[in-house]
């Protein structure tokens, strides 16, 4: 079966669209260069009206293998901004700056690193405590949740929530051609 880069995008990066979830990242294949740019430059002129921002964070020629990173910019400076995400950004190295700045660092320790680094949790807007937490021996699993967590569920009750309220869509697949563009929350 032969993946579709507009199914995949639409699926992987739903709750990003529908203003439930900061950020998301996915990884895509494509041996054409030019078409993968392309591609993420039309989904970026789309969605850019709407708040959602698409961005090629990490791009491997050897392996013609792209990150995709899916992102509302608003909501993922302020999630930056929290005091405790940039004490803990600074002792990881990233600069005192702007959300740019600190993308072209996650960039540059992704094109660097053999796995990704921890610090990737803030920017998928995951809560700080878990992204934490992670990178510790012992994890936790929460009942009914599709991952483990830090933090209780009550306190984080939107990050929680929103695997539940995705809209079911017929035939459980995704919004196709046009139509994706009508599927996103502004």
């Amino acid at each position: 079966m032969q993946r579709n880069f507009e199914t995949s995008f639409v699926t992987q990066c739903a709750p990003v669209l529908a203003g439930l979830k900061v950020a998301n990242l996915f990884r895509w294949v494509e041996p054409d260069a030019s078409a993968m740019h392309a591609m993420a430059e039309r989904w970026a002129a789309e969605l850019e009206p709407k708040g959602v921002t698409v961005s090629i964070i990490k791009e491997c020629p050897v392996t013609h293998a792209y990150l995709v990173y899916v992102y509302r910019a608003k909501s993922l400076e302020e999630s930056l901004q929290q005091p405790d995400v940039q004490q803990y950004l600074l002792r990881e190295g990233y600069p005192q700056g702007g959300l740019q700045e600190c993308l072209d660092h996650l960039s540059r320790c992704l094109c660097c690193e053999a796995e990704f680094p921890h610090e990737i949790g803030v920017f998928l807007g995951y809560p700080l405590e878990d992204v934490v937490g992670f990178a510790l021996p012992v994890v936790r699993w929460v009942p009914g949740w599709y991952g483990c967590a830090f933090g209780l569920p009550d306190r984080h009750p939107r990050l929680f929530a929103w695997r539940d309220s995705m809209p079911v869509v017929p035939g459980g697949r995704p919004c196709a051609g046009a139509m994706a563009w009508r599927c996103v929350v502004a």
